[in-house]
């Protein structure tokens, strides 16, 4: 009998790509069976994935619906949504313990948890502002001492992000040319990672060879590219002049904001 694995964050970027991975892999369809947890089990992308899984009603605020999304299930796999405001760091940790907290109530196996790195740590405390980094290393911490077996995929930068977040977007010069100005070097490498056609292809190394991963983290890019890579292959893709500005740090930190989850 195929094991119940849990998504969380069904219809968004990652679990959405996790669920479309497993149900499209010969070996984990079979191993799994899906449930898709979701806050509005009304929404259109919720109603679109009822025709492929089973959608159950689960909010990371609502802790009684968490324990009836996660009854019966073997493995869940947690992603936490970034909240804006001063409580932001604590609201998302909370979040990831609270999944975390009913998983081991309702006897649940395995966690795999979408993590990234701290970054007040690794700055020695200069950088306080990137709190769903924070969080989720915090809930990482959390979630590594108790007695459930866990993994952590860590991924990229989102391509996707180009075009969801505005002001990382290129933006349109009186010449008619694109650019975009940031004050990294052009040549500089960052790992980057297609969260929807790819992250489904990490977790589900994990899920397939769950025992090799428990404990560990999976870092998981696409590739890594420069800035020069990424105009260059936005030019080709839409047929504009799309060019990359260095500019100095301080003017690039007057409009930079964390932009990862």
């Amino acid at each position: 009998m195929a094991n119940i694995l849990a998504v969380f964050g069904a219809t968004g970027q990652q679990g959405s790509s996790v669920i479309d991975h497993v149900l499209h892999d010969p070996e984990l369809s079979q191993k799994y069976k899906v449930r898709a947890i979701t806050r509005d089990i009304n929404s259109e992308k919720a109603k679109q994935l009822k025709e492929k899984v089973d959608v159950v009603q689960g909010d990371m605020n609502d802790r009684a619906s968490l324990e009836s999304a996660l009854t019966g299930v073997h493995t869940v796999f947690a992603v936490t949504v970034p909240t804006f405001g001063p409580d932001g760091l604590e609201a998302e940790y909370n979040s990831g313990k609270t999944i975390a907290d009913v998983a081991i109530e309702t006897r649940i196996e395995y966690i795999i948890f979408s993590t990234l790195p701290s970054v007040n740590q690794l700055s020695g405390g200069k950088y306080t502002h990137a709190t769903q980094f924070d969080a989720k290393a915090k809930a990482e911490q959390y979630i590594r001492g108790l007695p459930i077996k866990s993994a952590f995929v860590s991924l990229g930068f989102y391509m996707e992000i180009f075009q969801a977040i505005p002001f990382l977007a290129p933006q349109k010069a009186s010449d008619g040319t694109y650019v975009i100005p940031r004050h990294n070097s052009p040549k500089a490498k960052l790992p980057m990672v297609d969260a929807v056609g790819d992250a489904g292809k990490f977790v589900g190394a994990i899920l397939a060879q769950p025992d090799k991963y428990e404990g560990k983290t999976f870092c998981a890019a696409t590739a890594l590219y420069s800035a020069e890579d990424v105009v260059a292959s936005m030019s080709k893709a839409t047929g504009k002049t799309v060019v990359y500005k260095q500019i100095p740090l301080e003017e690039g930190l007057e409009e930079e904001s964390c932009v990862w989850g």
